[in-house]
């Protein structure tokens, strides 16, 4: 290509100057080095909170935004506590897994689970059938 263009600049110019054409694929180039690349974060992680506070639900927060963490949290020591400040903990937890397109259910009467957006809570109530084994 670099050739056409001189070519044309000649014989519009009548001159045979390289120099005043600029290589667009000129020796100008970036080298990435791949160990200095921060390491992306593959693998999940199920990782279990404890409530006592409203202030301990930052740490739940963090790590869900984080997009890696499946955040297990024991809500009883704030249920049996104060039951106007575990409503504002669930609320705040419900804001932000909406806010992330994540999901957040109760299992049990004293766990929440929240999910990133990646996963999301199966709230099938019906019992599997038992498993049977055949001997032959």
């Amino acid at each position: 290509m670099k050739a056409t263009l001189l070519r044309i600049k000649d014989k519009i110019l009548g001159t045979t100057q390289e120099e005043d054409v600029p290589d667009a694929f000129g020796e100008d180039y970036l080298e990435i080095d791949s160990e200095q690349q921060p390491a992306k974060k593959t693998k999940v992680l199920v990782k279990p909170f404890i409530i006592r506070e409203f202030q301990d639900v930052k740490l739940v927060l963090d790590a869900l935004r984080d997009g890696y963490t499946i955040a297990l949290v024991n809500i009883k020591p704030l249920k049996d506590k104060d039951l106007i400040e575990l409503k504002r903990v669930v609320n705040k937890l419900k804001k932000t897994t909406d806010a992330i397109d994540g999901d957040i259910a109760g299992f049990g009467e004293d766990w929440l689970v929240a999910t990133p957006n990646f996963a999301s809570v199966d709230r099938n109530t019906t019992k599997a059938a038992p498993a049977t084994s055949v001997v032959e």
